[in-house]
């Protein structure tokens, strides 16, 4: 079978044929890791192949959640890592932005973070970015794991059980998703494109420097420890 496929879906199809479920589980990991690998063409993939008896449906769906939960266990380290007096160095670098903008950051995911990890992990893009965030501003890892695993089970099983009934269709759940993650990425876009223009206009009217603003010190947030 995975030689009838080309690209990613061969790819995960040969590590469903050598792995099993497992295998589904890895490339979802990687997904989260890697995010150009769309989980919107592995999922569906993976209930098809469950659809032909070949795989477990319940198999499938535990051991990609598994995945996803493994991949941004990955990605809260790396923010952990970083931490937040790392971050506001690296702002205080970066053209046009400014410590105080992270700041604000931080003091808003310390309001909602728990919702925007939850509801994250249902948008293309953000849901494997947000660990990050998460992992920087410390939130407690039990809060985190449990999140993201109902979060991502709910995104896995919708995709997974799309797969599994459309049969040899599931490729238009593909279709489908990518559309809406389009949609998202140009979103992100014009938010981006919106954001350097009005601080480059507000700049130039106040005549200041861009890079003029100096580390403030850092605000306290509910997850710092």
């Amino acid at each position: 079978m995975s030689s009838d496929l080309g690209g990613i879906a061969g790819w995960v199809m040969g590590l469903m044929e050598t792995l099993g479920a497992p295998g589904a589980g890895i490339a979802i990991a990687l997904e989260n890791l890697f995010p150009p690998l769309p989980s919107e063409a592995i999922l569906p993939l993976a209930g098809f192949t469950a659809s032909r008896g070949d795989l477990s449906l319940w198999a499938v769906l535990i051991w990609t959640t598994a995945g996803s939960v493994v991949g941004a266990a990955a990605l809260y380290g790396l923010g952990a890592l970083l931490g937040p007096e790392r971050l506001m160095r690296l702002a205080a670098k970066v053209p046009l932005l400014n410590v105080s903008d992270i700041e604000r950051t931080q003091a808003w995911f310390a309001r909602h973070g728990r919702k925007t990890v939850f509801f994250g992990r249902m948008i293309p893009l953000f849901r494997s970015l947000i660990s990050i965030p998460a992992g920087v501003e410390r939130m407690p890892l039990p809060v985190f794991l449990l999140l993201t695993t109902l979060g991502s089970a709910i995104w896995n099983t919708l995709f997974v059980l799309a797969g599994y009934y459309l049969g040899e269709n599931w490729s238009l759940v593909e279709g489908y998703a990518g559309i809406a993650s389009n949609v998202v990425i140009v979103v992100v876009a014009l938010a981006v494109v919106w954001f350097v223009v009005a601080r480059l206009v507000r700049r130039r009217r106040n005549g200041t420097d861009p890079g003029a603003d100096a580390p403030q010190g850092l605000s306290e947030t509910g997850y710092r420890r």
